[in-house]
């Protein structure tokens, strides 16, 4: 596919790389809403090498955002301006090694969390089926301390990798991450590329028991075969979103075609033809509600990237 004319201006200043560029790429068929707009350009390295060359060389005045499964993002109308990366094959590999019963896990950040979790069962490694229970990959785990069932990233990471954007490598240890409640101290334009996991020895017959409780929990209270973002609020101290939600009458409210589920009122589901701007505005409706009725300012859990949309009088195009 040819760049676009908007692209025109800096796409033949991108370095020569040996992963793919992609251009004018729908990204709503990528994220799990199946709703927002394009991105200028899709880069998909080849490996980490490739990718702090692209990072070393690339035009300064580009913008670089980091995509992985998209199961917790809102892709906004307008699209991402710039370069969008989604890490892929040469950085999905899993490894274990031991030092006696305790297992390390090397892990790359374009890894699915369920795939590490099966991965680390079938090897016999135990602590880590709670990634069952989070949809993603480890890299958006990793930059959030995603969790699930008691767990967080932050109980099992050992270290991780990064390149800055610049890229240069940086190897941060877990007590330099940062970690609290579903947020790391990561600068936002570092891009985590693997990271070390810690585990301890246990029977797969057992993990898989564990990991098959996990699912069937989430089957029960979560609308997981919706087109949904994940939850969308994070939990205020001493609270559950959810249930200020619930109980500032928005379990089933619409918008468009964006309604907070009926399941579990913290998750936006798209019932049909929703628009990423239905999304946003129903949310930021419910923090109307839950503020006015209970005092709690609810904090998106959701990541939001891109443009709002340009409609044609705002950008001085149609007809005169």
């Amino acid at each position: 596919m040819m760049a676009s004319s908007e692209t025109a201006g800096w796409v033949d200043r991108l370095p020569r790389v040996r992963g793919r560029y992609a251009f004018d790429v729908d990204l709503s068929r990528t994220v799990w809403f199946r709703a927002g707009g394009r991105a200028d350009v899709v880069f998909r390295p080849a490996d980490v090498d490739d990718l702090a060359h692209f990072l070393a060389s690339r035009p300064a005045d580009v913008p670089v955002t980091v995509v992985g499964l998209g199961s917790n993002l809102l892709v906004r109308d307008g699209g991402v301006e710039g370069v969008v990366v989604r890490l892929r094959q040469g950085f999905r590999d899993v490894r274990v090694r031991w030092e006696g019963e305790r297992a390390l896990v090397d892990v790359g950040a374009g890894a699915l969390d369920m795939n590490v979790a099966r991965h680390c069962r079938d090897q016999g490694v135990d602590g880590l089926a709670f990634l069952s229970g989070i949809p993603g990959t480890i890299g958006g785990a990793l930059r959030m301390n995603a969790g699930a069932y008691g767990h967080e990233m932050a109980d099992v990471v050992v270290e991780v990798r990064a390149l800055d954007g610049d890229g240069a490598m940086h190897t941060l240890a877990a007590n330099a991450l940062g970690y609290a409640y579903r947020h790391s101290s990561v600068p936002d334009g570092w891009i985590l590329v693997s990271a070390v996991l810690a585990g301890r020895r246990g029977e797969p017959a057992a993990i898989t028991r564990h990991m098959e409780e996990i699912n069937a929990a989430r089957e029960a209270s979560q609308p997981i075969r919706a087109r949904t973002g994940g939850s969308t609020f994070t939990n205020p101290e001493g609270r559950k979103a959810w249930e200020l939600i619930d109980d500032a009458g928005c379990r089933g409210l619409a918008r468009g075609g964006a309604r907070i589920s009926e399941q579990h009122c913290n998750f936006i589901v798209n019932a049909g033809g929703a628009t990423a701007s239905d999304i946003e505005g129903l949310a930021e409706e419910v923090r109307r509600r839950v503020e006015q009725k209970s005092g709690h300012s609810l904090t998106w859990e959701i990541r939001r990237i891109g443009r709002h949309r340009r409609w044609p009088e705002e950008s001085g195009e149609g007809e005169a």
